[in-house]
């Protein structure tokens, strides 16, 4: 296929080699290690029954490619799990039990992915507005104070860790100033305007560094598309500064921020985890810290896989706006 679809055809198989890729990978980093996995998987403390009944629920005497295919099957068309006293079903696509409280992973994932949304969208927002603002703005005051003011904040901005940033908007605006109350997750239906108010740290706490980076791509690619011969022509015939920045520069420089907010996601899903244990949200950055601490495979190999999949996607979606930003993609 030629054009448009085919691209998006091309980017959507690329995106499916890619996941099977990860899951490969995951698999062999979690279930082909030195020592017991079993022993591992269900702790020090467990009889040998128990060890036992692990070793036949994860298929550990199968060949590797068999356990990776049993593995995989469940992913796509579920598997049955034995309790000692039923058997029961987890439909697809089943991720396995937890063994800290037998629950289904999808299950405990469902329940927490909302928070991790909320925060990482809700960032993204920040981000970008904060950003590609403090870029368009500092091309357009190039050589000023304002814009080495700029400049120095958001090379400031890029060294400072994410915790940092968290633990210093907490005390200074929750602790000395008093003007959020230390944030507590409240669900989105259950009351917007809350849930807006009390993420608003936890946005600004995972966005402040990834805003920095947008700034000073925005302000490199704004200048070097100010500097074209399309917008001195603009310029020429006297259209307005504002009407030239915000209607023709912009948007030209537009692409390269776009393929940069992709991968930032990705990198905003490994601050979450810094993020959602700093503040307390029940996400599945904070869920992830419990399961390695308890050692509870299933969980961190179906929230691992999970994030690997929003990562892909991401990623694939990028490709497809940046094809929209420029068409210049599609025959590449």
């Amino acid at each position: 296929m030629n054009g448009f679809g085919g691209f998006v055809l091309r980017r959507t198989l690329g995106a499916v080699i890619t996941l099977f890729a990860i899951s490969v990978i995951i698999y062999v980093v979690f279930y082909v290690t030195p020592g017991n996995v079993a022993q591992i998987t269900c702790g020090p403390r467990c009889s040998p029954e128990q060890v036992h009944q692990v070793t036949q629920q994860l298929r550990l005497d199968d060949p590797l490619y068999l356990r990776y295919w049993h593995f995989l099957e469940g992913v796509l068309a579920g598997q049955d799990y034995s309790t000692g006293t039923s058997v029961e079903h987890c439909p697809a696509p089943c991720l396995g039990l937890s063994y800290q409280s037998d629950r289904e992973v999808m299950d405990i994932i469902l329940t927490k992915l909302p928070v991790s949304l909320s925060l990482v969208l809700g960032a993204m927002a920040v981000w970008l507005v904060l950003g590609v603002g403090t870029g368009v703005l500092s091309a357009w005051r190039r050589g000023r104070i304002s814009e080495r003011v700029l400049t120095a904040v958001t090379l400031a901005g890029t060294a400072t860790p994410v915790f940092v940033i968290g633990l210093v908007l907490m005390i200074v605006v929750c602790g000395e100033l008093q003007l959020l109350p230390f944030p507590q997750y409240v669900a989105l239906t259950d009351d917007p305007e809350q849930w807006a108010w009390n993420l608003l740290l936890p946005w600004f706490s995972l966005a402040l560094i990834e805003a920095a980076a947008f700034a000073r791509l925005t302000r490199a690619a704004m200048l070097e598309t100010l500097a074209e011969d399309h917008i001195r022509t603009f310029r020429a015939y006297g259209v307005g500064e504002r009407a030239v920045i915000g209607r023709h520069a912009l948007r030209g420089a537009l692409a390269p921020v776009i393929a940069l907010n992709a991968n930032t996601v990705g990198s905003a899903v490994g601050g979450a985890v810094l993020t959602e244990t700093l503040f307390g949200l029940p996400g599945i950055g904070q869920e992830l810290v419990h399961a390695v601490k308890v050692v509870d495979l299933p969980v961190v190999v179906g929230m691992v896989l999970v994030i690997g999949f929003f990562v892909v996607l991401a990623n694939a979606v990028a490709d497809v706006l940046y094809a929209v930003a420029d068409r210049r993609v599609v025959l590449a």
